[in-house]
């Protein structure tokens, strides 16, 4: 990809800077609904899409507008999708790995078992042909597909019981998304697909035994302490999953290029908005689910070992009998590899050494009084 053109796709400041918005005076008004896969409750990851609504507005002048309907207002969040295709609205934010059933390609869209953090996800988008590859996919579901917003890496879920052994997951019901829960019926555990609102009932009434969501800010938030104990780590089926703004095709390709590139642009600050939040907003979060009992343990590596050696079959299962997952698959797993290279030789490196450091700094003295 030109400088150009990933430039255009990573901000508003260009356009801002440019004055563009009375540009867009003699342009046409548009007003779109965006339907939500998520609760306003959870204002992280339902706040991307209205970070970008509102960026856009601004960057045209407000002729183009859209309103964001949390989930269930207009469908279901898992249905997000299929508004989009048919029209009902004309975008949807989501995560694209809610819809596996139609076709387990979706799930590249978001996260893979084992796949790319959240800086190698945005560098496979921009740089590693994924947009182009994943807007190929897309076309024949009539959606268009713009990248906005990410959790970063999450959190392994809470569970009523210790995971001590791989034999612990044998039969556990469990609230799990995405490609994740196929790799997991591998070792006996049964996963349930639920939206986030629906998680806690389950969980409370025992329908669940164990559930993941996102990590301790959103987790705190839907009160999953208060009926698990145990809070594992990390959750290795989503290292860096992204959220996307589907467009109904057919509304794309009517849109200008100017209003492209303002839509593109906003959801870009969308993206950056959502991680730095979740970035600033878990750590606090997580300090006060341990204060209040919260039991931290990471997965034993025999466990871990177990998911990659299920999650490699399950690719290659899939490999082999479709071709649209495997053309996406082979072009993600070369990138990855590549990405592993680099952030082993420097990016873990320095982040390691960090992690052997004292948790705080000391705080600064008090200046003389005046």
């Amino acid at each position: 990809m030109e400088r150009r053109s990933f430039l255009k796709h990573t901000g508003l400041a260009g356009i801002l800077a440019a004055g563009s918005a009375p540009a867009f005076a003699q342009a046409p008004t548009i007003k779109w609904r965006c339907a939500s896969s998520f609760p306003k409750s959870l204002d992280t990851i339902f706040g991307a899409a209205d970070t970008a609504a509102k960026a856009l507005a601004e960057a045209t002048g407000g002729r183009f507008q859209i309103q964001v309907f949390a989930s269930g207002e207009i469908v279901p969040g898992l249905q997000v999708a299929d508004a989009v295709q048919n029209g009902t609205v004309e975008c949807g934010h989501t995560a694209p790995y809610y819809y596996i059933g139609k076709d387990p390609t979706f799930a590249f869209g978001t996260a893979i078992p084992f796949g790319l953090n959240q800086r190698q996800f945005d560098a496979w988008w921009y740089f590693g042909q994924g947009r182009e590859l994943y807007n190929e996919f897309l076309k024949d579901y009539n959606i268009h597909s713009v990248l906005c917003g990410n959790t970063g890496a999450q959190m392994g879920g809470w569970y009523r019981k210790e995971i001590k052994s791989v034999a612990d997951l044998k039969g556990l019901k469990m609230r799990i998304g995405g490609f994740a829960g196929q790799v997991l019926t591998k070792l006996g555990l049964v996963p349930q697909q639920l939206a986030g609102g629906d998680i806690y009932p389950a969980l409370e009434k025992g329908t669940l035994d164990a559930c993941e969501w996102v990590g301790p800010y959103d987790d705190e938030k839907l009160g999953f302490n208060k009926v698990a104990k145990y809070y594992y780590y990390p959750g290795w089926w989503e290292g860096g999953p992204a959220l996307h703004m589907f467009v109904n095709q057919a509304k794309w390709n009517e849109l200008s290029a100017e209003y492209k590139a303002a839509f593109d642009n906003a959801c870009a600050e969308g993206n950056t908005w959502m991680m730095a939040k979740y970035d600033a907003q878990n750590p606090a979060a997580l300090r006060r689910l341990v204060a209040g009992g919260t039991q931290l343990r990471p997965f034993p590596k025999a466990v871990m070992d177990a998911c990659y050696k299920a999650a490699m079959e399950r690719y290659q299962e899939e490999n082999a009998k479709n071709p649209k997952w495997k053309k996406i698959y082979d072009n993600y797993s070369a990138f990855q590899r590549e990405q592993i290279l680099w952030f082993r030789v420097c990016e873990n490196t320095y982040d390691n050494y960090m992690a052997t450091l004292p948790s705080r700094a000391p705080a600064p003295k008090a200046g003389p009084k005046k």
